[in-house]
């Protein structure tokens, strides 16, 4: 009995090596992170840099010849219109005109009633053109508080009125701009005609427009000629942004298309829209020397003034336009995306083995890509899939396995 009892602890010791080599010599399950394909929102943008602008500037320019008084006004100062004065210029010598200037004065008062002549229809008809879209706006919106209308009519309506009162101010300034240098054209053949001694007169220039100045080209006093720059003014609440994209990227843009502004400083996006893609193209070369075809794509903020951050003229910013976008979208990170010649695939979690499985896909960004075919929702797909993972092979999800 005793040497029975031996030869079964012998054997059962003999077992218990055998199997802890055979588990020695076995592979080790690869530990992996994974993600659960889920139903989502998806959205493609087309991301590139861009920068803030004044939407309208004016450079007052010297209406005639004469002394320029030293200008007091510094860069972002504000002006009124019509009312501040931003410097005055007094006459170099008794005869301000002769009668040649008298002529280029007189030209450039008949100039002036042409600029106001062709400004005024284009401000009558975006006047009509705004009180159109407010109509239609008001008819639409009460037919979609009965749901008798798309959501997507009712946006379209919206950016077709913000583009519409948009027209109506550029008009409107325009008209302004044109009736001051009527009056500036008028005043300055006035003044150099009247016999007054040169001591008896001056000419003082009040801004055209209300905002506030934004270069001043001339701060001394010296002699001026008729033409020359002396400062620009604009209003810096009435800003646009522009960006320029590839020629590619630019035929997938539409007008009023969505657009969030990052990267302008703060950590929320500001919401804004395209208004205009410029028709023509420029050559820009890129960072790595590389000539490249780009189109400026004008942007709108969606905000009023008074409720955005406070940028100013010619700030940085990074405009992502979005090109399409879906609130129910099956998708997969790009991070278990890998490709298996022409074809994409990913590794499919099964009873903690990798599976091999190829996939169609359609839309995508930098994060998630969408799937058309090959996966469902609820499969677990490996993320970021190293050389050590194969078709079969063991794995064991870590525990703090990053979810879709």
């Amino acid at each position: 009995m005793k040497l029975f009892s031996q030869r079964v602890f012998v054997i059962v010791v003999v077992l218990l090596v055998v199997a802890a080599v055979t588990l020695a010599l076995l592979p080790r399950p690869v530990a992996v992170d994974v993600a659960e394909i889920r139903r989502g929102p998806l959205v493609v943008t087309i991301t590139d840099d861009g920068r803030t602008r004044i939407r309208e500037r004016y450079v007052v320019s010297a209406p005639l010849s004469g002394r320029l008084v030293r200008i007091r006004l510094k860069p972002g100062d504000p002006v009124v219109a019509h009312q501040t004065q931003l410097t005055t210029i007094e006459p170099a010598d008794p005869t301000l005109l002769d009668p040649r200037a008298i002529a280029q004065a007189e030209a450039r008062v008949k100039s002036a009633e042409a600029r106001l002549g062709q400004a005024n229809p284009r401000f009558d008809s975006a006047k009509v053109a705004l009180n159109h879209a407010e109509t239609e706006f008001g008819r639409i919106q009460k037919l979609a508080d009965r749901n008798a209308v798309s959501q997507q009519e009712l946006d379209n309506l919206k950016v077709a009125l913000q583009q519409a009162g948009n027209e109506y101010e550029a008009s409107r300034f325009e008209v302004e701009i044109a009736g001051f240098e009527l009056e500036v054209a008028r005043a300055a053949l006035t003044h150099g005609t009247d016999g007054k001694p040169s001591g008896d007169w001056s000419f003082p220039l009040t801004s055209p427009i209300s905002g506030r100045v934004l270069r001043v080209f001339q701060e001394s006093a010296t002699i001026v000629n008729p033409g020359d720059q002396i400062l620009e003014i604009g209003d810096t609440a009435d800003l646009e942004v522009e960006v320029d994209v590839l020629s590619r990227d630019a035929v997938r843009i539409r007008p009023g298309g969505r657009v969030m502004l990052e990267q302008w400083g703060g950590s929320e996006s500001i919401a804004a829209r395209v208004r205009l893609i410029e028709p023509s193209a420029f050559t820009k070369v890129s960072a790595l020397g590389i000539e490249e075809q780009r189109v400026n794509v004008i942007i709108d903020f969606a905000d009023a003034p008074e409720s955005r951050p406070p940028l100013g003229d010619g700030y940085r910013v990074e405009a992502a336009i979005v090109e399409w976008e879906s609130d129910n979208v099956l998708t997969v990170p790009t991070g278990a995306l890998f490709r298996i010649g022409d074809d994409w695939a990913v590794f499919v979690v099964q009873r903690n083995r990798a599976k091999l499985t190829k996939v169609e896909l359609g839309r995508r960004n930098d994060n998630d890509a969408e799937i058309v075919k090959g996966l469902e929702e609820g499969n677990r797909v490996i993320l970021y899939p190293g050389d050590r993972i194969e078709n079969g092979i063991s794995i064991a999800e870590r525990p703090t396995a990053r979810k879709s």
